[in-house]
């Protein structure tokens, strides 16, 4: 099995086109049995010592939805009182489904997509913890009650800390960032953009992508 690493925020909107092209890739070429993704926490919150504006997290789905209907974003509909701040929680969350007992790495793959969704396309508030083993159960990779008695012990809490301290060594740019096994290492892979306006006072405006880039790299993983 060949493993790949993904570091990344879920509260990045960059991050999720990454991991849906990543997951349509390897379908695509057939790997799904080949290849896993060991995702890596590179909390913002942490990084920037404050959570994530909800004025730029709406501008850049507004912007990537768009561009990749296939996403099924839509608008945050919820009302403003119930917007995710921290997404510690669910970054431990996906930690915690790598141990064996509660999945390994396809239960942590699988939760990690379904809290994306949750998010992204339902308005779920998933910084809670009754959210988040909500949308657990519907992954049957997952075993619900060893996730949340982990959760509960926060035995991955320390995961998330550690990989955010040992992500200036790793060489992570930014959410996301991927690492084949031979080292190469490709930050927001394939998409080049600027913001319109100054202070991410507008939009991101994305200048350049090639969706075509997955198929790349998931060939030289393997090879």
């Amino acid at each position: 099995m060949v493993t790949i690493e993904l570091w990344s925020d879920i509260a990045c909107p960059w991050a999720s086109l990454t991991v849906f092209r990543l997951r349509a890739a390897r379908e695509r070429l057939g790997l799904l049995e080949d290849l896993q993704v060991d995702l890596r926490a590179w909390p913002l919150e942490l990084v920037n010592s404050r959570s994530t504006p909800k004025r730029t997290l709406d501008a850049e789905t507004a912007v990537i939805g768009a561009h990749e209907p296939a996403l099924e974003w839509s608008p945050w509909r919820g009302p403003s009182s119930g917007y995710p701040v921290s997404m510690l929680l669910p970054l431990e969350a996906v930690q915690a489904c790598k141990a064996d007992v509660v999945g390994g790495v396809s239960a942590s793959e699988q939760l990690d997509l379904a809290l994306r969704q949750a998010f992204y396309a339902e308005s779920r508030c998933i910084s809670l913890y009754d959210v988040v083993i909500d949308v657990a159960k519907g992954c049957d990779r997952v075993d619900v009650d060893a996730l949340a008695a982990a959760l509960e012990q926060g035995s991955a809490r320390s995961q998330v800390f550690g990989q955010w301290r040992a992500s200036d060594e790793r060489g992570v740019e930014g959410s996301p960032h991927l690492f084949l096994p031979d080292g190469t290492g490709s930050a927001n892979p394939g998409i080049t953009y600027h913001w319109s306006g100054a202070s991410h006072g507008g939009y991101p405006v994305i200048d350049s992508d090639d969706p075509g880039v997955y198929d790349q790299l998931l060939k030289q993983a393997v090879k």
